[in-house]
């Protein structure tokens, strides 16, 4: 398949050192899982310069292989091109959406949608990944589960959205 036939799946939270290469990397092992790996391209990017260059946090990294999945990469921010060479664009809080909106004021390409739009344990008041980042060890835990659990459900999505 050519690169250009491919899904391009970006994720999007602050600094792209917890949530974001997270769900990357679950979303990728997922997406392997099922065989399609030719058929996505799979990124992940922050709405801040903070971590530009860094790799993943490592309690991230921690927790993600003791799940069996590795976490590679370094942090990028978004650019306003993102909007336009992704087809979707899953973004974990609303402090990260209203950034990434500013940016797809040109009228992006991508859909841009909150990552727990695909989780069935969301509730409609929060749609937010919460960031780890300050907690404690079990917080890093939960990311993990909701990770999961809509990345699983977003893979879905597109899977019937584009007949895969």
């Amino acid at each position: 398949m050519a690169k250009s036939d491919q899904l391009k799946v970006l994720f999007v939270c602050m600094g792209n050192i917890c949530r974001s290469p997270l769900a990357e990397g679950v979303f990728r092992h997922l997406v392997m899982q099922a065989g399609l790996a030719d058929r996505f391209e799979i990124d992940s990017a922050g709405t801040s310069s903070y971590h530009i260059g860094d790799p993943p946090d490592t309690r991230t990294t921690s927790v993600a292989r003791a799940r069996g999945i590795e976490l590679t990469g370094a942090a990028r921010q978004i650019k306003p091109a993102d909007l336009h060479d992704f087809d979707y664009v899953l973004v974990m809080d609303a402090q990260n959406m209203t950034r990434v909106q500013q940016l797809a004021k040109s009228g992006a390409g991508a859909q841009v949608r909150m990552l727990r739009d695909f989780d069935d344990e969301a509730s409609d008041a929060n749609r937010d990944v919460p960031d780890p980042y300050y907690g404690g060890p079990r917080g890093f835990e939960h990311v993990h589960d909701i990770v999961e659990r809509s990345c699983a459900r977003l893979l879905d999505h597109i899977r019937e959205e584009h007949g895969l």
